[in-house]
């Protein structure tokens, strides 16, 4: 029986990052919250405020001999866009940054050659600049923020058609 993992992205808004590793074989949980803040347990509210220092990320429990780590980075790239710092499509400002979070120097290496070949691929026309990060305290968002997909798929299905559909089906040629 292998170690659970975790691993942890920043994507814009949490609600859209957690289908695509949820639905994955070897994922355990894929919880929405909070990161890289100076507050402890934050609440939405004040995340929104902008002066926690937090943004919105995914913590994803993996077990590391079905999916790896570079398999979950490798799906993450496909869900932001590299490209933009300070938000991500329609959810704007410090608390939607595009960031891996790291739990270690393995996932930092991994994450950074990740990065590297996405740069080095020509796929974008501007500079990559998702930040890697080390992970800090992750602290899960309130209820209705869990598994919002499901709970709501009419609201999330509008925030996916906030420019991130049509931006993955452009670049990667697919919605996934």
């Amino acid at each position: 029986m292998s170690q659970k993992e975790t691993a942890i992205f920043a994507g814009g808004c949490f609600w859209c990052m957690v289908k695509p590793f949820d639905e994955m074989p070897g994922i355990e949980s894929v919880i929405s919250g909070y990161t890289g803040g100076h507050v402890a347990n934050p609440t939405y509210e004040e995340v929104c405020t902008e002066t926690t220092g937090h943004t919105e990320a995914v913590e994803i429990t993996f077990d590391p001999d079905v999916i790896s780590y570079a398999d979950l980075v490798e799906i993450y790239w496909r869900q932001t866009d590299p490209t933009d710092a300070m938000g991500q499509f329609q959810d704007r400002g410090d608390s939607y940054r595009p960031v891996i979070f790291v739990n270690g120097p393995e996932q930092r290496k991994i994450a950074e050659e990740s990065k590297a070949k996405l740069e080095d691929s020509g796929k974008f026309d501007q500079p990559i600049v998702t930040k890697i990060e080390d992970a800090k305290p992750f602290y899960p968002a309130e209820d209705y923020h869990q598994h919002f997909y499901k709970k709501n798929p009419f609201r999330a299905e509008i925030e996916e058609m906030g420019g991130r559909d049509q931006f993955k089906r452009e670049v990667w040629g697919n919605n996934k």
